[in-house]
């Protein structure tokens, strides 16, 4: 933190003077201000009160930066049974390890613990493949957004339309009865 100067003083005939000149204590990172180093390079100034408020404010920068997603969200089917799949395979590759040192060991668990890990890995391959299998189900239903041509878009685009019609037939009925049953051909 400081330095030490040995100098010989001239007048002296030779006598050696130490002094120590005290820098200021270097801060761990840039963002962090260093403790007293910015009052004492502005000690010899003079500056307003409020100048010198700013100047002992401490400049921070914000921890992250916001930045937009490269891909969209994944629906919530599909997240879930991904994070299922993963926990299952987590589980599975820990009762890998396990079975492996306990047969290492020769312990008398290696024998359930290979059993139970070959039974873990079928049921971990079965939640790969539901993540897959959710994946596209959910696809077919809700279509592919960047497919031009996609089946789902204008099966959509059929409900849209025949939800249309049956409002407008609705609001027609509203109206006739709201006219007291006028425009009607027959009153029962």
């Amino acid at each position: 933190m400081g330095t030490a100067k040995l100098s010989e003083a001239a007048g002296d005939g030779g006598a050696r003077q130490s002094t120590m000149t005290r820098q200021a204590p270097e801060a761990p990172d840039r963002d962090i201000p260093a403790a007293g180093g910015e009052r004492n390079r502005t000690r010899g100034l003079s500056r307003s009160p409020a100048a010198e408020a700013l100047a002992e404010q401490p400049c921070y920068k914000p921890l992250w930066v916001e930045e937009p997603a490269r891909r969209r969200r994944l629906p919530d089917p599909v997240r879930e049974a991904a994070v299922r799949a993963v926990l299952i395979i987590s589980v599975t590759l820990i009762q890998a390890v396990v079975a492996f040192l306990c047969t290492m060991a020769g312990s008398w668990l290696a024998f359930p613990m290979v059993l139970s890990s070959v039974a873990s890995t079928v049921v971990a391959t079965w939640a790969v493949l539901d993540v897959w299998v959710t994946r596209q189900v959910w696809n077919q239903r809700n279509g592919v957004v960047s497919a031009p041509s996609s089946t789902a878009r204008a099966l959509r685009r059929e409900r849209r339309r025949i939800r249309r019609e049956v409002r407008a037939a609705e609001r027609r009925q509203e109206r006739i009865r709201r006219r007291g049953g006028a425009g009607q051909l027959s009153h029962p």
